[in-house]
């Protein structure tokens, strides 16, 4: 089992047995040059063959190590999975061999990072810390022009001026850090299966900020399976950061059925935060501030 590891440029190996090192030798290539020359303008555009990508990065917030699967199989052919993903500045990346189809690698198109040799055993990990704002595109080398690639964007999220709700957020396909302002209104709604984090898993908006007294109505849009509205402690948080709990708590039934509603009345201020049980791994997520 071979282990590589990137960190600041530094590249270094596991130790593998003399047996494991001569098949390695026997049955790996050496890394051909990428050059960022064939690279397109637009990125949209180079992840049009891309395999298993469905137009949308999956996102990661502050302090998260995402893990991509190499060699995972779809049915357009081998994939990294996911294989666009969004990342903020700092982020340690690790892509994980899934031992299928052979031969592959992690090649970065401008050459900013490079797993070495092809490798075709399972366990086989690699990982990269990205410093700097931009996108950077891959390829595993035996497999380019049968539309394995990948890319890493990384970029600065902006700031809610909410710590809490940026870290909880932060994994939240469709929040960009603004906070939609409801505030002097009785009644705010948010849809529940709106599009985002990879299919119909999100509420829109995710982040209201809305004033005591006002009630928040979720309405299920009847797509993306059954749903659900749960507070993620059963409490809110002030911003100042103490726990205040209001007595009920968001705990919506389970349901999948359009025109659904789920209601509840905010009378106290602070930040609530809560998420949708079944698809919280995949970032539906939300929080309402009240002031």
């Amino acid at each position: 089992m071979t282990a590589l590891a990137v960190t600041a440029g530094c590249v270094s190996s596991g130790s593998t047995s003399q047996a494991d090192n001569e098949t390695e030798a026997a049955t790996s290539t050496p890394t051909e040059t990428v050059t960022a020359a064939s690279t397109p303008e637009s990125l949209d555009t180079w992840l049009d063959d891309a395999n298993g990508y469905d137009g949308e990065p999956r996102t990661y917030g502050p302090r998260s190590q995402p893990v991509i699967m190499v060699g995972e199989g779809t049915d357009g052919g081998l994939a990294f999975d996911p294989p666009v993903i969004e990342v903020s500045p700092m982020t340690n990346v690790t892509w994980d061999w899934t031992g299928h189809g052979g031969q592959r690698n992690v090649v970065a198109l401008d050459g900013t990072f490079d797993s070495g040799r092809t490798n075709a055993q399972m366990g086989t990990s690699y990982h990269y810390i990205f410093d700097e704002v931009g996108e950077y595109r891959y390829v595993s080398e035996p497999h380019r022009d049968e539309g394995m690639k990948g890319a890493v964007i990384v970029k600065e999220r902006e700031s809610s001026g909410y710590p809490a709700i940026d870290q909880w957020l932060g994994s939240t396909g469709n929040f960009d850090g603004t906070i939609t302002d409801r505030t002097g209104r009785s009644e705010a709604t948010v849809a529940v299966g709106a599009e985002g984090n990879g299919g119909q898993y999100a509420f829109d908006p995710p982040a209201i900020k809305i004033s005591t007294g006002t009630t928040v109505s979720w309405e299920w849009t009847g797509a993306g399976a059954a749903h659900n509205v749960f507070s993620t402690d059963g409490s809110q948080m002030a911003s100042d950061g103490v726990i205040s709990t209001d007595g009920s708590p968001l705990d919506s039934e389970l349901v999948s059925e359009e025109g659904s509603t789920y209601k509840h009345t905010f009378e106290e201020t602070g930040v609530s935060l809560y998420t949708c049980q079944p698809h919280q791994g995949l970032g539906m997520k939300g929080a309402v501030v009240v002031e």
